[in-house]
C-alpha cells in the first residue's frame, strides 16, 4: 500500500520527559478514512496535534507524501496538503461566515470566489447564513463551517478531531455525511471520534490506542464486528475531550 501519511514509532507529550504518545504508528494510504478510537486520554488528539506540527515528536518520524513533517510549523505543512480541524476554538466567532472561509485560505492570493463557491455548494446552510456571525451559528453548523475552512485550500488529507462532540444525534448523522462526502470527493481522511461505532463503520480501516501505545487495527469492519474491541471499547459513547 502506497501511503499518504507514515506515523512510526512517535513519542510526543505537553511535558519535557513525559510523553502522551508511547511508540504510535500508522498510515493511510489516497483516498482513505481512517478511524483512530480509543478511550479518553490516550493520545488521540494528542497525535493529531503531532501531524499538524502543534507537537514536536520527542521521537520517531513523521512522513507526508513523502517527505518529513517533524519540525515544520503548522503554516508550513498546510502549504504540504494537509488540513486540521481541531476539536474546539475551530472556528473565528466574532467574523461572519465569509470571512472564516476566507482565512482558511489565507496562504492564497487572488479571488477565493470559486473555493468559496464550492464549500458553500456543499454546505448549502452556510451559504444562506454567509454574511451572518459565526458566533452565531449552532454546534453543527459551526462544525460544517470549520470543515469548510479546512477545505479552502483543497487539501489532499484532512485531519479531524471528535467533529461529532457534543452534538444531537441528528446533527452527528448530517455530520458524518458531509464526512463521507469529502472523501468521495477525493480528499483522505484521519478522523479521531468518540463515537467509535458509527466511525468504524464509515471507515477503511481503524486503530484503537491505549495508554498511548496501539492495540488493535484493522479494517473498520474487523475492529466493530472484534468482540474484544467491542468489549472495551465499543461498549457506549463518551462526550468528554481526549487529551
Amino acid at each position: 500500500m502506497d501511503s499518504l501519511l507514515e506515523v512510526k514509532n512517535v513519542y510526543a507529550g505537553y511535558i519535557k520527559d513525559l510523553d502522551i504518545l508511547q511508540g504510535v504508528s500508522l498510515n493511510i494510504a489516497p483516498a482513505e478514512v481512517v478511524v483512530v478510537i480509543g478511550p479518553n486520554g490516550c493520545g488521540k488528539s494528542t497525535l493529531l496535534k503531532a501531524i499538524f506540527g502543534i507537537l514536536t515528536p520527542n521521537k520517531g518520524s513523521i512522513d507526508f507524501k513523502g517527505q518529513s513533517l517533524v519540525g515544520l510549523k503548522s503554516e508550513k505543512i498546510v502549504h504540504q496538503g494537509l488540513g486540521y480541524v481541531p476539536q474546539i476554538a475551530n472556528i473565528f466567532p466574532s467574523l461572519t461566515i465569509e470571512e472564516n472561509l476566507e482565512m482558511g485560505a489565507f496562504i492564497k492570493s487572488g479571488s477565493l470566489t470559486s473555493e468559496k463557491d464550492a464549500i458553500y455548494t456543499m454546505f448549502p446552510r452556510l451559504a444562506q447564513r454567509r454574511k451572518q456571525r459565526s458566533g452565531t451559528l449552532s454546534g453543527g453548523e459551526r462544525q460544517m463551517l470549520a470543515m469548510g475552512r479546512a477545505l479552502m485550500l483543497k487539501p489532499d488529507l484532512l485531519l479531524l478531531d471528535e467533529p461529532s462532540a457534543a452534538l444531537s444525534p441528528i446533527l452527528v448523522g448530517d455530520v458524518f455525511a458531509q464526512i463521507k462526502s469529502i472523501n468521495q470527493g477525493g480528499t483522505s481522511i484521519l478522523l479521531v471520534e468518540q463515537n467509535a461505532k458509527k466511525a468504524l463503520m464509515m471507515a477503511d480501516r481503524g486503530y484503537v490506542l491505549e495508554s498511548g501505545r496501539n492495540r488493535y487495527e484493522g479494517k473498520g469492519s474487523q475492529l466493530l464486528n472484534d468482540p474484544k474491541v467491542g468489549e472495551l471499547y465499543l461498549g457506549g459513547n463518551k462526550h468528554s475531550a481526549d487529551i
